[in-house]
């Protein structure tokens, strides 16, 4: 069976950090892209970062240039996201997703594999 499992959200204040973790299994992790979107209540699910195969290439979107990292280790099937400098504003519900076409990543629908969540809160 595949499965994508987030782990490492929690509450945190405002300028913590947070590192999330997905471990996937049941495909082959080193053929797919991995990204993470996340989403709030009411809003539309929007991709925080994604990362090639072998992890040569990234992308962050603009709202968390500089303080957020994706990374992948492909001997543990786990893609991580580094989280810095937290801002309320990025609470949400964060999910790792696979995908098997780079040029695919910025839309949801694209993605054969998607975790359950993990939350993060961000708050005074």
């Amino acid at each position: 069976q595949v499965q994508l499992v987030e782990s490492g959200g929690g509450l945190v204040q405002p300028g913590e950090s947070l590192r999330l973790s997905c471990a996937a299994s049941g495909f082959i992790f080193k053929s797919y892209h991995m990204a993470w979107f996340r989403q709030a209540p009411g809003d539309e699910r929007e991709l925080v970062a994604a990362i090639e195969n072998f992890g040569i290439g990234t992308r962050h979107a603009n709202s968390v240039k500089g303080r957020f990292a994706i990374s992948r280790d492909n001997t543990k099937n786990t893609v991580y996201l580094q989280m810095n400098s937290l801002k309320p504003e990025d609470t949400a519900t964060y999910y790792c997703g696979a995908v098997r076409k780079w040029n695919d990543i910025w839309t949801m629908n694209n993605y054969d594999y998607w975790g359950q969540g993990t939350q993060v809160t961000v708050s005074s």
